[in-house]
C-alpha cells in the first residue's frame, strides 16, 4: 500500500545537464525536509558525478544518458535497444527502493523511469523548465499523471494532459548568498567595482567566450569580469584575454552562490536552470541563446525575459566583439536600467516552486 504525504519514497530522474540536475536537487531538498525518502537517478556525465560527491546526504543511482538520434539514423536501433534495457533496469531500481512515485526533470533520461512507474502502477510526473518543451518530455508525459511546467507558455504543448504551473525549483543554497566582499575575495575581484558575470552553461560557449575576451577592452572603465569559461576552455580564454587586470577566468565554478553574489549583471546562455536563478536573484542579463539547442528552445526562453524587460536578447549569429561591447557598455554604465531590469526579472520568479511540485505529488498520492 502506498504511503502518502512527506513519508513517501520519491525517485527523481534528473541527470544529464544542469537544467535537469539542479531543479531535481531542489525538489529533493524539499521532499527530504518533509520527512520523505529520495533516490536521485543521474547519468554518468561529469556534472552528475560531481553532484554525487557534493550532495552526500542523498542516495544516488546511475542510468545511461539517453540522447535520441535522428529518427532514420542507423543509430536508432542501438538507441532503442539501450532504452529497452534501461527501462528494465529502472523497474528493478523502483522495486528495490520501494518507490511510491517518480518525478522526471526532463530529457530522455526521464523516459525509462516514468515508463517503469506506469508499468508498476505507480504515479509518475514530468517537469519541464523551458518555454518550449522538448520532444522527450512530451513523449514522457504520456506515462505521467501530471506535467509540471516552469513557464505558462509551455502549457499548450501537453495537449489534454493535466498541467500544473509550478515554476522551476531553485536549490536552497541560492537563498543564502554570501556577502559581496566575501564573494569578491574568493575570485580575487574588487567588491567596489561593477562586475559582469559570464557563463556559457553546461553545453559550452566557445565562440561566445572568445567574443567576450575580445570585447573586454571596450567595456566601460572600471568594469570587471568573472568569466566561467568551462573546464575545457579556460586556458584558451585566458590566452585570448591576455591576463588583463579586472578579468578573472575560471573553468568550472562549484560555488555559484558566490559568483552570483558579486555580479551586477550576467551575460549568459538561456538554459532553463540559469534563467530560473536569474529571476530568483533578480539579476539583469544579456542572453545569447545556444544556437544549436533542440528546437531552438533557448531562444524561446530568452524571449520570455526579453518581453518582460528583464533581459536583452542577442542572437549569437548577429554578434561580433564590437556589438557585444556596445551592449555590455549600455548595461553596465546605466544603473537605472539595471535596477529596472532586476525588478522585471524578480517578477518572473516562483520562489516556492519546489514546494508546489511536492504539494502536487502529495495530493496525488493522498487521493490514491
Amino acid at each position: 500500500m502506498q504511503r502518502t504525504g512527506g513519508k513517501a519514497s520519491l525517485v527523481i530522474a534528473c541527470g544529464g545537464t544542469g537544467g535537469h540536475l539542479f531543479p531535481g536537487l531542489a525538489v529533493a531538498e524539499e521532499w527530504s525536509a518533509r520527512g520523505g525518502r529520495v533516490l536521485l537517478l543521474v547519468s554518468e556525465k561529469k556534472i552528475d558525478q560531481e553532484a554525487r560527491r557534493k550532495y552526500t546526504q542523498y542516495q544516488f543511482d546511475t542510468v545511461p544518458a539517453m540522447g535520441k538520434p535522428a529518427t532514420f539514423s542507423p543509430k536508432m536501433l542501438p538507441f532503442l535497444w539501450r532504452l529497452w534495457r534501461t527501462m528494465g533496469r529502472c523497474r528493478t531500481i523502483l522495486q528495490d527502493f520501494g518507490a511510491d512515485a517518480v518525478l522526471g526533470m526532463g530529457g530522455f533520461t526521464s523516459l525509462p523511469p516514468a515508463w517503469a512507474a506506469k508499468n508498476a502502477g505507480l504515479p509518475a510526473f514530468i517537469h519541464d523548465s523551458n518555454a518550449l518543451p522538448g520532444k522527450a518530455n512530451r513523449l514522457t508525459a504520456r506515462f505521467c499523471r501530471k506535467a509540471f511546467i516552469g513557464w505558462e507558455a509551455a502549457r499548450k504543448f501537453f495537449g489534454n494532459r493535466e498541467v500544473v504551473q509550478t515554476g522551476t525549483p531553485v536549490r536552497a543554497e541560492m537563498r543564502q548568498l554570501p556577502d559581496r566582499a566575501t564573494a569578491a575575495a574568493k575570485f580575487g575581484l574588487d567588491p567596489a567595482r561593477p562586475t559582469l558575470m559570464v557563463t556559457g552553461g553546461s553545453q559550452g560557449a566557445r565562440r561566445l567566450n572568445s567574443l567576450v575576451a575580445q570585447a573586454f577592452p571596450q567595456f566601460p572603465a572600471g568594469t570587471q569580469v568573472l568569466h566561467i569559461a568551462g573546464p575545457g576552455d579556460q586556458q584558451r580564454v585566458e590566452e585570448e584575454a591576455g591576463q588583463k587586470e579586472g578579468y578573472k577566468v575560471v573553468g568550472f565554478c562549484d560555488d555559484m552562490p558566490s559568483a552570483y553574489a558579486v555580479a551586477d549583471a550576467v551575460l549568459s546562455r538561456s538554459g532553463a536552470s540559469s534563467m530560473t536563478e536569474l529571476s530568483f536573484l533578480g539579476l539583469p542579463s544579456i542572453l545569447v541563446p545556444f544556437p544549436f539547442a533542440a528546437d531552438d528552445h533557448q531562444t524561446r526562453n530568452a524571449e520570455v525575459f526579453s518581453n518582460a524587460g528583464a533581459a536583452f536578447l542577442e542572437p549569437e549569429s548577429a554578434l561580433d566583439a564590437t556589438k557585444l561591447a556596445a551592449r555590455v557598455s549600455a548595461l553596465m554604465s546605466d544603473l537605472q536600467t539595471r535596477e529596472r531590469m532586476a525588478q522585471a526579472a524578480r517578477s518572473l520568479a516562483v520562489p516556492d516552486a519546489a514546494a508546489r511540485v511536492c504539494d502536487a505529488i502529495e495530493a496525488t498520492l493522498s487521493r490514491k
